[in-house]
């Protein structure tokens, strides 16, 4: 991406190529979801793989960095699609007490692409062109495309109950996401009032069209499910927020080529998976939101430190420290947090509380990527980013997460005996 915004001038928009993916994700979430509880995974499963891939080779083609955000919108849509049916089909496939094994071997199945991944397109980026990154996505994803096909068929099927009614608000969430990001973003020449007030108006729109989303008292960090659901949208705005601008601030303030940059991202794979491996240790009739709680300070002392490499006295291999410390938090409260969601839902309703748990990590997400953003696009126009803009975007995200850590007691439901399913 740092090498994209670069070619586009399209410094000042730079967080918009993940800000779009994430607020289209929505509306591919609770189609998914809609879908996974009436009809089945397969079919939620297969459009999100034609959509995403599709829209990856849109974005390859990609001629400026209007079209490339365009596309990363639609690819969130297939993304989204593709998660939500994704956790259905672990919840069908493996009994509740096997879950948590599941869902550490999800975090085991990134490792090597994670790994790889950055690095491939680094190498792709500076020797042949970045649109390889986006054109080889289709090859990549034809071999599970293959290996799925048998085991959606096995647990496809639905309760026939049709909640389409949430659509709408899913899409009116999107929109208002858009506004309040856009507004943040204070593109030039707009004057301040109607920013804050197009910030006001898309921030009043979200808190009204998602309430059919997510869990009743979500808003209100209810006990149990409300707030399970919540807490990942709370670490995953303060993660990824934080995420998005490591490899463009070792570009731009400590020379790294996009190759090195992207070795740095490698790390989160493996930090993951050994959080994600912890949980699957910790015993079944744990309610999960101790470990989430001490997850969430370890993301917190992981994103605090991240600030040490852009020292100039220190190496900037210092980050991949840090970032491995926050990815082991992650790898630790994410599973966590799916396991106890399920465990809260009806039958019936996994697929809408699965689809919730990714509305509320894309809501979440893409208003800290819109302040970030908007603080990243501030100091640009001011006549560049510097260390201390770097700086304090890393510690707002810890923050955030300190934040996560104080609420994580509120996922125990008040009856313990809904734990027992």
């Amino acid at each position: 991406m740092p090498a994209v915004a670069i070619e586009f001038d399209g410094l000042g928009v730079y967080a918009w190529a993940f800000n779009a993916y994430v607020a289209c994700s929505l509306v591919g979430m609770v189609v998914s979801g809609t879908w996974c509880d009436r009809d089945g995974p397969r079919r939620a499963m297969w459009t999100g793989l034609i959509v995403f891939s599709g829209a990856a080779i849109v974005a390859g083609f990609a001629w400026s960095m209007p079209v490339l955000i365009a596309a990363r919108g639609a690819q969130g849509m297939g993304g989204g699609a593709l998660i939500v049916a994704t956790y259905i089909v672990i919840a069908r496939a493996y009994p509740e007490e096997l879950r948590p094994r599941a869902f550490s071997l999800l975090a085991a199945s990134w490792v090597v692409p994670a790994i790889v991944g950055p690095l491939i397109a680094g190498w792709l980026t500076e020797t042949i062109s970045w649109r390889l990154a986006f054109w080889l996505v289709p090859f990549v994803l034809l071999l599970p495309a293959l290996l799925l096909r048998k085991v959606l068929r096995e647990h496809d099927g639905g309760t026939g109950e049709d909640r389409g009614g949430r659509i709408v608000p899913a899409i009116a969430t999107a929109a208002g996401l858009t506004m309040a990001m856009f507004a943040l973003m204070r593109p030039a020449g707009l004057p301040l009032w109607v920013s804050a007030l197009g910030l006001l108006v898309g921030i009043v729109v979200v808190g009204i069209a998602v309430r059919p989303l997510l869990p009743a008292h979500a808003l209100r960090l209810g006990r149990g499910l409300p707030t399970t659901v919540l807490m990942r949208g709370i670490l995953a705005g303060a993660f990824f927020g934080a995420e998005a601008f490591i490899p463009l601030a070792l570009v731009e303030q400590r020379a790294l080529t996009v190759t090195q940059a992207g070795m740095v991202l490698s790390v989160s794979a493996l930090g993951w998976w050994t959080g994600s491996y912890v949980q699957s240790r910790i015993p079944e009739s744990s309610d999960r939101a101790r470990a989430v709680g001490i997850g969430a300070i370890i993301i917190a002392v992981g994103l605090a430190t991240l600030p040490l490499c852009l020292i100039t006295g220190l190496p900037p291999i210092v980050c991949t420290g840090s970032y491995f410390i926050a990815s082991v938090g992650m790898g630790l409260c994410f599973p966590s947090i799916a396991v106890q969601t399920l465990r809260l839902s009806p039958e019936d309703e996994q697929g809408a509380n699965s689809a919730a748990l990714q509305v509320s990590d894309a809501i979440l997400s893409a208003l800290c990527l819109g302040l970030l953003g908007a603080i990243h696009a501030g100091a640009v126009a001011e006549g560049g980013a510097t260390v201390s803009t770097y700086d304090s975007l890393w510690w707002i995200c810890a923050g955030i997460a300190l934040l996560g850590a104080a609420v994580a007691t509120r996922m125990r439901p008040a009856d313990a005996r809904a734990l027992v399913r």
